[in-house]
């Protein structure tokens, strides 16, 4: 029996960073060497991103913020808060995110009431506390106190896969489960200045945001747009280990997202697909081909690239992944599901099409994901 993605919608703090203004601001941080400051400059300017979301208020000149803990706007420094005080601020900011994409995945879905949910999965990988978000969720929304909660924690941008993976086995044990999946990162909190190039492409790329599906065993009964789960894959790349990882340091998390990154995708992304696309004869051997819609997840703009010339997609095909990239950057485990949601609600003739959707993360691991976009007569 097939899940069904009824849903997807998406929720973000208000504060908007330009890429060009935090550009300076990092570029003129005390302590930066001159190769510091170009690679700052090289990496916020190639990043292929023009805004991103912060729940970090320092970072809005209009905000009156008096006791700055990020960035003290009067003197133009960045700050170093302890990774308890980022934590704070993620207990703080982070239940009103997956608050706000979880009501909003409620209120879009018809038929589906907040009585009706059985199972929630909370995403996250940039803060902890228990009682955590599932709990919250589940509180907030005045769900049943019986459903049944799961958090996938500390995973990193692949994570939303493993939710939809647990939604669609829970979706296939009970042909009435109705699965709310919420993913939210906050990115920004972990931010700081250095002159390692992994942190400045970190803070290059990574931005806030909060994403939530509502998964069903049971078909839609109106016309809107909806995603069956066809297939879900993971794989490992036999290098990379050391090259993408997630730690948690005494001023915040710490990212390594090393030059080499795309050039491993670009070698193993190919074998990777091959265990998601097996069985599947009507792709005709060529996915960008047989599969109309493309979400990868936009870690970066050279990694979009490596994957479009890779697979041979079309720019067309990498443009919902681009512009969630352009206009949000990488909010980890939550931005694929923005993608998804861009293609979902595409414009389209009554009848389906093929989306594969890939992220990769920590590992390096390869998530895959085989979807038909199904638009029902209206």
């Amino acid at each position: 029996m097939p899940a069904y993605i009824r849903t997807i919608q998406t929720a973000l703090p208000p504060t908007v960073l330009v890429q060009s203004e935090a550009r300076e601001v990092f570029s003129e941080q005390a302590g930066l060497t001159r190769l510091g400051q170009r690679l700052v400059r090289t990496s916020f300017d190639g990043s292929g991103i023009e805004t991103r979301r912060s729940v970090i208020a320092d970072f809005d000149a209009d905000a009156g913020v008096i006791d700055p803990l990020f960035f003290d706007s009067a003197t133009g420094s960045l700050l170093a808060p302890s990774t308890r005080v980022r934590n704070d601020v993620y207990i703080r900011e982070a239940g009103l995110l997956f608050f706000a994409a979880a009501e909003a995945a409620l209120g879009a879905c018809p038929g589906i009431s907040a009585a009706d949910v059985t199972h929630v999965v909370t995403v996250s990988c940039t803060g902890f506390y228990a009682p955590g978000p599932d709990y919250e969720v589940v509180r907030q929304l005045g769900l049943s106190t019986a459903t049944q909660r799961y958090n996938i924690g500390f995973m990193g941008c692949y994570a939303a896969f493993p939710a939809l993976r647990a939604a669609a086995a829970f979706c296939a044990a009970d042909p009435d489960a109705v699965v709310l999946v919420v993913s939210c990162e906050l990115c920004t909190i972990h931010v700081r200045s250095s002159n390692d190039p992994d942190q400045i492409i970190a803070s290059s790329v990574f931005g806030d945001g909060a994403a939530a599906a509502i998964v069903t065993g049971r078909a839609p009964e109106s016309d809107a747009p909806s995603l069956i789960i066809d297939r879900l894959a993971s794989d490992l790349t036999p290098v990379g280990e050391k090259d993408m990882a997630w730690t948690i340091g005494d001023s915040g998390f710490e990212m390594v997202l090393s030059a080499a990154v795309p050039k491993i995708i670009d070698v193993y992304i190919e074998g990777a697909l091959k265990p998601l696309l097996a069985g599947e004869p009507d792709l005709g051997g060529d996915p960008a081909t047989g599969i109309r819609h493309w979400a990868i997840h936009p870690g970066g703009r050279s990694i979009l690239d490596k994957v479009e010339a890779k697979l041979g997609l079309s720019e067309e095909q990498l443009a919902p992944s681009r512009r969630i990239l352009r206009d949000y950057g990488n909010m980890s485990s939550a931005t694929v599901l923005f993608v998804l949601k861009d293609i979902l609600e595409q414009k389209a003739p009554e009848g389906t099409d093929r989306v594969c959707a890939m992220a990769f993360g920590p590992g390096l691991t390869v998530e895959t994901g085989l979807f038909t976009r199904v638009v029902a007569a209206s």
